[in-house]
């Protein structure tokens, strides 16, 4: 009921559900709280278009291929292993014919490409794990250093750190940056 995270990027669609770098930074933002219960994800599959540029170009298809299954048809809108899945959340027979599409079916599939909803139950394994948390606390670091405010001569870098962030190279960043200054520092 309440947005958590909204984000924009690539999305994947896998065998045990959604991945990808949008996927691995809301799991960043959203893990302990799916740990403790499930999550709705809104998706838009075609945040290009609106809805009624959408409905036009659905229907530009059908003009062009109407003979054609809507399966087909929704196959140049759409990756193939989607489709059938799309048409059955809407109720669509796949062999239908495009011009034998009904208004209501069709408005039906382009309101499930605005907004696909699924239910997140879990994030993956740790030893699937892309992307970690946890480590040793920065705050016993030497963020000059990287040397344990602990045990003197104990360097720390990476991902045995406890910091993360987003995707896009920032956590491989963190690890460069923390090693070289670490190994500088070490002699």
């Amino acid at each position: 009921e309440k947005k958590l995270y909204e984000g924009f990027g690539e999305l994947l669609f896998t065998h045990f559900g959604v991945s990808g770098p949008i996927v691995l930074s809301a799991s960043s933002l959203l893990g302990d709280r799916l740990a403790q219960e499930n999550l709705i994800l809104h998706m838009d599959l075609k945040p290009a278009l609106d809805e009624k540029k959408l409905d036009e170009r659905l229907l530009r298809e059908i003009d062009t291929s109407g003979k054609k299954s809507i399966q087909h048809i929704a196959e140049k809108l759409l990756p193939r292993s989607l489709v059938p899945i799309i048409l059955d959340m809407c109720d669509i027979d796949p062999h239908t014919r495009g011009f034998e599409i009904l208004k209501t079916e069709r408005l039906a599939l382009i309101s499930k490409m605005k907004d696909l909803t699924v239910t997140l139950t879990s994030v993956r394994d740790f030893n699937e794990a892309i992307i970690t948390r946890g480590g040793v606390s920065t705050k016993d670091v030497n963020p000059s250093t990287m040397e344990s405010k602990i045990i003197s001569g104990l360097y720390f870098a990476g991902e045995i750190l406890d910091v993360d962030a987003l995707t896009g190279g920032y956590n491989l960043q963190i690890a460069w940056s923390t090693g070289h200054l670490a190994g500088l520092l070490m002699n």
